[in-house]
Parts: structure tokens; C-alpha cells; sequence
């Protein structure tokens, strides 16, 4: 008999009772996610402000033609990269149509003309490879002129489109594509967890091509804010929504609940900044520069980007990345789709069980 006036019931509980009935309460999910939220927000402004911020180039690749070796255009070449406090890494032409061609296929984003008399130096920018990339450069080349007596021409080769001015919009809609790409199969996993595997990717799919169109169509038809290829742009954005969205299910199946977690850190926090939409890869740091190519964000930039600014010279790379990923997170999904919450049995469960029961 207990020696309490009040039984067992009237004992207090001791820590490990109370740390139990906690652990097993809704509080514990509810605190971890306080503290995750408060370090979330810390880690997006972070991010963005790192990448964003206080944008500095470190080595921009430009076409050079002409006679770049002459003293003249030596000393205005040393004088831009003195203004820009950043390395311009020359690769010589044999000609402008060469070096423009080499513009358009994006392994440049500039065209340097250097005549070798070195009494004008031609600048050609491509506004349409990154807009504050042609800014820092025509600016420099102004001042580094001015240094060296040097007559400067600067034109832009692919100016943006007047509807996107400071060459967002791309970055805009691919964020876009981005986020309701997972946050869709976060809808489903809660919505709709009822569906098998197969059916989920199915759904994925289908909210895939209808959100892209509806991207596509309101920037374009709607907002007139660019001219898309449309039929390609859709694809590319169905494409990425369909990838994130499986990048999602991907998690969920191998952490369960925590799944926004890791989906959040690689699409959000390091994808999104590193892209190279809001500024150009030769302007983010060296790390960022290099990872964004090989994440999705990334890869749905660079592909759309070259399709409204530098069409016919469509690289195979970003399409590779954006299969990589999908296809992995489709395999992971259908192998341990054991794991995967949710999923209701089939008919042949069905029948199964009921041979089973008396």
C-alpha cells in the first residue's frame, strides 16, 4: 500500500515520466520545429545576403579580337581589370563572328575588339548573359579609358527584353516552378496519401505540365513581361516542377516528416541564391558559382535563360541535370516505397486478406 495519502496517483512524476509524456506529446515535434523555423530564417536571409548582396566578379571570360598584345591595348586591358579588382580572362578570335558565336553559345560575355593602331577600343557587352555583369564591364571600360587616353565604344550585343529590364523575370519564374514543384508534393503527401506510387508520380506529372503552362502563360500571354518560345519554355518548367516535386517525395520516403528539411536546404537555401538568375555565375562566389550548375534551380535558369535569349545554341547540360535528379528520386521512391508514408493496399492485398479472415 502506497504510503501517499493520495495513492500512486498523488505522486509527482519523475524526470524520466516527464520527459517521456513530453516525448510522446505533440510539444516535442512542435518545439524542434520553433527552433528550426527561428534557424530557417536565419539561414534564407543569410544565404541570399552572402550571394546577393554585394555581387563581385572574380574572373570574367571575354572574346578578344584584333591585336590584344600591342602595348595600347595592353595597358587599357590592365587598366579594366585594375577597376574591376578581378582577372578578364581573354581567349583571342579570328574574328567578331567567331567571338559572337562564342557569346552565343554563353562561353563568353563579352566581346573585346582591340584594332592595333589602339586608338579605339570596342566593347560589346551581352546585357542578355547578366545584366549587372555587362554593367560592371561597361563601366570599367569607361573608366579604364578615360586612365589610359583610350576611346571606348561600348554596345550591347543581347540587350534584355524591354519587359525585363534588369533580366529577373527568368529568375522569377523558375523560383516559381521551384517552390510549387515540392510544395505540390507536400500537398499530395498530406492530401492525398491515399495514393500508390506509381499514382503519385502520375499526379506529379500532371500538376507538373499545368502549373508550368501556367507560368509560361501568364508571363507571356497575360503580363506580356516576355516573349517566350513558349512550347520550350512550358517544358522547361514542367520539367523543373515535376523534378522538384519528386526531389521532395524522394525525402519524404527517406526521412519521413523531415522531409522539408533537407528539400528546403537544397533547393531554397543553396540552389535558389547560387542559380545564377538574380546575378550571373562570374559574380557569386567561387563555390556557389560551381554548385548551382549541378542543382535543379540551376539547371532550370541556364536552360530557360538560353532559350529566350540564345535560341539555336541550347546546351544538353541543364536538361542532363534536371534528369539526374529526377530519375534518382523516382528510383529511391519506387525501391523503398515500403517506406514511403502513405499508400493504400491493392486489390490484390485486398483479396489476400479476406482468404485470410474465418
Amino acid at each position: 500500500m502506497s504510503d501517499s495519502p493520495h495513492g500512486e496517483h498523488g505522486r509527482p512524476p519523475t524526470r524520466a515520466e516527464r520527459w517521456t509524456a513530453f516525448r510522446e506529446s505533440p510539444f516535442l515535434p512542435a518545439t524542434v520545429l520553433l527552433v528550426i523555423l527561428a534557424a530557417a530564417a536565419g539561414l534564407f536571409a543569410g544565404s541570399y545576403t552572402y550571394a546577393m548582396a554585394n555581387p563581385t566578379p572574380h574572373s570574367i571570360p571575354a572574346a578578344v579580337t584584333g591585336a590584344p598584345d600591342r602595348p595600347a591595348a595592353r595597358r587599357f586591358i590592365d587598366a579594366m581589370e585594375q577597376v574591376l579588382h578581378a582577372s578578364v580572362k581573354l581567349h583571342p578570335y579570328g574574328s567578331r563572328r567567331e567571338a559572337v558565336r562564342a557569346v552565343d553559345e554563353q562561353r563568353e560575355f563579352a566581346v573585346i575588339d582591340a584594332p592595333a593602331d589602339g586608338r579605339t577600343i570596342t566593347l560589346e557587352v551581352s546585357g542578355a548573359s547578366g545584366a549587372t555583369v555587362a554593367q560592371l564591364l561597361g563601366q570599367a571600360a569607361l573608366k579604364a579609358g578615360k586612365a589610359t587616353g583610350t576611346t571606348v565604344v561600348v554596345h550591347d550585343l543581347k540587350p534584355l527584353q524591354k519587359g525585363d529590364p534588369r533580366g529577373l523575370a527568368i529568375f522569377y519564374i523558375s523560383l516559381a516552378a521551384v517552390i510549387v514543384g515540392f510544395v505540390g508534393a507536400i500537398q499530395l503527401s498530406v492530401h492525398a496519401s491515399a495514393l500508390n506510387p506509381l499514382e503519385r508520380i502520375a499526379f506529379t506529372v500532371a500538376y507538373a505540365v499545368l502549373g508550368g503552362f501556367t507560368i509560361a502563360a501568364v508571363v507571356d500571354w497575360l503580363l506580356g513581361a516576355l516573349r517566350l518560345p513558349f512550347v520550350e519554355s512550358w517544358a522547361i518548367l514542367a520539367f523543373t516542377m515535376f523534378t522538384t516535386g519528386m526531389v521532395f517525395t524522394m525525402f519524404n520516403t527517406l526521412v519521413g516528416r523531415w522531409a522539408m528539411l533537407p528539400t528546403w536546404g537544397l533547393m531554397v537555401l543553396l540552389g535558389n541564391p547560387s542559380s545564377g538568375g538574380a546575378v550571373s555565375w562570374p559574380l557569386l562566389p567561387s563555390p556557389l558559382g560551381t554548385i548551382g550548375r549541378w542543382l535543379p534551380p540551376g539547371a532550370s535558369v541556364n536552360a530557360q535563360h538560353t532559350a529566350v535569349y540564345f535560341r539555336g545554341h541550347q546546351h544538353a547540360f541543364p536538361f542532363l541535370v534536371l534528369a539526374g535528379w529526377a530519375v534518382v528520386s523516382c528510383a529511391v521512391f519506387l525501391i523503398w516505397r515500403h517506406r514511403h508514408p502513405g499508400g493504400r493496399p491493392t486489390g490484390a492485398a485486398h483479396a489476400a486478406q479476406d482468404r485470410r479472415r474465418p
